[in-house]
């Protein structure tokens, strides 16, 4: 699969835009908590332990700016991130997969993300992140169903793809984009990364700059 490539001047404004200030905001847990829809918002979606908070990180080159954890689902309410001393909000949705709590608290963070996704007016795209080892999942369908559904336009990262032989992850990047054709929200190009290597990292970042 040919990979995507980047003008020099987008791959440098990615880089300008998050080696800049990068902080937690706040957590929000209803809809009543959300900030201004004042500026470009992305959000980050996935599976638990897809590796959200280590993608967040490497993006911004600070090793503990999002909080990674090993109990799954450790993520609860919808962080958001000041990028850029208020160019970019970075959102960091729960994961999917949720840890084991209360099925009320399990249906209220899903009202919370759907409300979110169909009411964010400054929400410019989701980047959804599947686990390379893995592939697409049924929750993933379904989070994509609820994309299309509400017009939200998205597009799908692989992670981990250091932990998968080449070839494979190859194989899996033509499967999902084969699927992507079918889908009137989706972006047709998907990215590849690895937080722990650096891989695909300024393409991400000039993908969001390019939302600004």
């Amino acid at each position: 699969m040919e990979r995507p490539s980047y003008p020099d001047d987008q791959i440098e404004a990615g880089r300008v835009l998050f080696s800049g200030p990068a902080e937690f905001r706040l957590g929000v847990a209803s809809l009543s908590g959300l900030p201004p829809a004042d500026r470009t918002e992305v959000c980050f979606a996935g599976r638990s332990n897809v590796g959200k908070s280590s993608l967040i990180n490497a993006l911004t080159g600070r090793a503990k700016l999002a909080r990674s954890s090993a109990e799954p689902g450790r993520t609860r309410e919808l962080n958001y991130f000041d990028i850029g001393e208020g160019r970019l909000y970075l959102v960091d949705m729960p994961g999917f997969g949720y840890a084991q709590v209360s099925k009320t608290q399990v249906a209220a963070w899903t009202k919370l993300i759907k409300s979110y996704l169909r009411g964010r007016p400054s929400l410019r795209r989701v980047f959804l992140l599947v686990d390379a080892r893995r592939g697409l999942m049924d929750t993933d369908e379904e989070t994509m169903d609820l994309l299309d559904g509400a017009a939200v336009p998205y597009q799908l990262v692989l992670t981990k793809v250091d932990k998968v032989p080449k070839p494979e992850v190859e194989a899996t990047a033509l499967a999902v984009a084969a699927k992507l054709k079918k889908r009137g929200a989706a972006h047709p190009v998907v990215l590849q990364t690895s937080a722990e290597k650096g891989w695909g990292i300024p393409e991400l970042r000039a993908e969001i700059v390019a939302l600004l």
